[in-house]
């Protein structure tokens, strides 16, 4: 079974209203999220082979705050869920793990389209799926995680 870690952008801030919304950096709150689930993933042993990266400032600082490195893809920014599936299917067989840090309602369809888990994808959010295989219909939710759940 293949992991698909869908890790939604931390809390953003609007402190600039002059700045381009793909430059806008993480808020205070979104530093401390971030921090947080990267403790969390730590803990829990979440280490994807490969890490996916919207090229958003944001998307860019919370990957750095969850302490892991990756490759960051500007299609990313912004991308539907049928953008981002079509990117999970690129992926090599050869992958059992993944992580895409992006942004919504992109992560939110993509995740519910592949589980059918309906509620709301907050920032910070960090949903785990079980796939058959990187071109599989759908999978199951095992795991999702919300910053605020997070002592």
């Amino acid at each position: 079974m293949k992991r698909l870690y869908l890790l939604r952008h931390a809390k953003s801030s609007w402190d600039d209203p002059e700045l381009a919304d793909h430059e806008r950096p993480l808020s205070a709150r979104g530093r401390r999220a971030a921090d947080a689930i990267g403790d969390h993933m730590r803990e829990h042993g979440i280490q994807p082979q490969l890490v996916l990266c919207s090229s958003s400032a944001r998307t860019r600082e919370t990957l750095a705050r969850i302490g892991l490195s990756g490759e960051v893809e500007r299609d990313l920014y912004g991308a539907s869920a049928s953008e981002l599936l079509a990117r999970v299917r690129e992926l090599s067989p050869r992958l059992e793990s993944v992580l895409l840090i992006g942004h919504n309602p992109g992560m939110h369809d993509l995740a519910l389209g592949l589980t059918g888990a309906p509620g709301k994808y907050p920032t910070g959010a960090l949903a785990t799926i079980e796939l058959a295989g990187w071109t599989a219909e759908s999978g199951r939710m095992i795991d999702f995680v919300r910053p605020r759940e997070l002592a």
